[in-house]
Parts: C-alpha cells; structure tokens; sequence
C-alpha cells in the first residue's frame, strides 16, 4: 500500500509595503468657513452682489480664467474703489484672518479624529492638510492653523506699502491635485516642471501617503478634480455643502465623482458629517491593521 504523502502549505507573505499613515485634506472657502473672498469684500465695505456683478462677472464672460479675475478685481478695488473702508494690505489680511471664525465644530474637529486614531490603533499617524483656491495668507493665521501639517492657497505679491499688487500664485480646480500628489510624495514643495506629478514613479515603500489612504473634503465644482483623483486611487472623498445651497447641483456633482458621502458643512460632534468623517478614518485605520498583521507574521 503506498503510503501518503504529507504536504506541509506555507502561508504566502504579504509584499506590499505598510504605511502607518493617514491623511485628510481639506478646501477652506465654503468647506471649513464662510467664502473668504465674499467675507473680506464685506469687512473693507463693499457690496459683494456688486462685487460679483459688476467687476468680477464681466471679466469671467470676457474669458479670464476665474482666479485671476477674482484676484484682479480685488486689486483693482483695493487701490482704486472710491468706497472702499480700508485698503488691503498684508497686515490687514492678516488680521483678517485672525478674527476668521471657522463652521461650528471644527476647531475640536481635529483632536477627536486624532483620539479615534489612537484608539483604533496607536502606531498610526493622522495628518491634516489644505489646498484652497483661496488666500494663503488669510488661512495661515486663523485659529485653525497649526492643526495642518501643511496649507497651500493663492498667494499676493504686495507693494512697497504692503498693499496688495499683482497674484503671485494661482491654485485652479485642476492644479489642487499636484498638491495631493506632493502629500503623497512626500515632497517639500510643487515646482513648475511637472515632478510633482510623477506619483507614480515613486516606489510603494517611499511613499509618504498612499493616494488610497487619504480623505479628501470639499465643497463641490472647485474640488472635483480631487473627488475624481481620490476615487480612481481607493481613497474617499467626502462632498460638503451649506444649507443656504442649492441641493441639485450638490447632488449632480456627488453623483457624477462617486463622492462617498454628501453632508452638511457642520463638525459638531453629532452631525452626519463628523460621522462621515468618523467613519472614513476608522475604515482607513483598520485596512492599515489588517495588513500590519499579514506583514508581522
């Protein structure tokens, strides 16, 4: 009789690198706080219905791209509307800033994503950035500031006064998502000839985020290139909106990007959006953990 053969199966070892590190990037204007263009047209005295329709809209339908028309306009207010209360200077932008109050909720929003993450698992790291199309300026001296690792925003070249010149950088719809690449990249900083596109060229284990282990929120068109980007890589994207909005091009957009949730912009602890937020982070960690233990044994 011939006698049976013992086959002893190995376990196959997991080859893919583990990265103990999330990220969560974030818009600012309309995701986070009010517009901030709308709200320092106002504190200067202006009338932003007038703002938008007689300075701004003519340059948009004459074909200026969007952000150099705001940008122009506002300029061009600063030193030459006859109503204007005080001329915007980098001091002032920056006091603006300072007294910027962000959406109820967010200024505990951090620390308790953070705690959740130390709770699911303490070998894992939890990063906050910005991309805004908005004012680097204004954003880097609000009270949520030093929660980010990192903030980008479209910054002034001033005057020998101090007053707001000419744009010195531009962050378009399409341009926020060489940000995302430099996050996962690890990068310092975007420069001008396209290295900061080469994700894919970066190994898995050098990676400073996998794109798949990042959370992107925004507020709708101005983010959907990253809605798209996120979602073509495995990670999650998370649509905002203000009550004041209109729900149906909310929801198109949702629709379109495969954005995983739509929720009000409001991070009280209770809110669908803290939830949303909750949950994403908790999805992420525990993947993390799973693989931690593929590669630990």
């Amino acid at each position: 009789m011939a006698q049976r053969q013992e086959t002893h199966l190995t376990k196959p070892q997991a080859t893919n690198p583990v990265c103990n590190r999330n990220g969560i990037v974030f818009d600012f204007d309309d995701t986070l706080a009010a517009n901030t263009l709308d709200e320092l047209v106002k504190a200067v005295g202006l009338d932003v219905e007038q703002f938008h329709q007689q300075q701004y809209a003519p340059l948009k339908n004459a074909g200026w791209d969007h952000v150099a028309a705001r940008f122009y306009c506002l300029i061009q207010a600063s030193k030459h509307h006859p109503e204007i209360q005080h001329k915007i200077t980098k001091d002032y932008l920056i006091q603006f800033g300072q007294q910027l109050q962000p959406f109820d909720g967010v200024t505990e929003m951090f620390d308790r994503l953070r705690r959740r993450v130390q709770d699911l698992n303490p070998q894992i790291e939890l990063e906050f950035y910005m991309i805004t199309g908005g004012f680097g300026k204004v954003v880097r001296n609000t009270c949520i500031a030093p929660y980010f690792n990192q903030i980008w925003g479209c910054e002034f070249h001033y005057s020998e006064t101090g007053e707001i010149d000419f744009l010195k950088r531009s962050i378009s719809h399409t341009e926020k998502t060489r940000y995302l690449m430099q996050i996962a990249s690890g990068q310092d900083q975007v420069d001008g000839n396209g290295r900061s596109l080469a994700y894919r060229d970066v190994s898995e284990d050098q990676l400073h985020i996998p794109l798949s282990q990042m959370i992107y929120v925004g507020d709708g068109t101005s983010d959907v290139p990253c809605f798209s980007v996120l979602n073509d890589e495995g990670g999650i994207a998370i649509d905002v909106y203000k009550e004041a909005q209109a729900w149906d091009e909310q929801i198109q957009v949702s629709e379109s990007q495969q954005v995983t949730n739509l929720a009000e912009a409001d991070y009280r602890e209770d809110s669908e959006l803290m939830r949303s937020l909750t949950l994403a982070v908790e999805s992420l960690c525990k993947q993390i953990s799973l693989r931690q233990l593929s590669v630990g044994e």
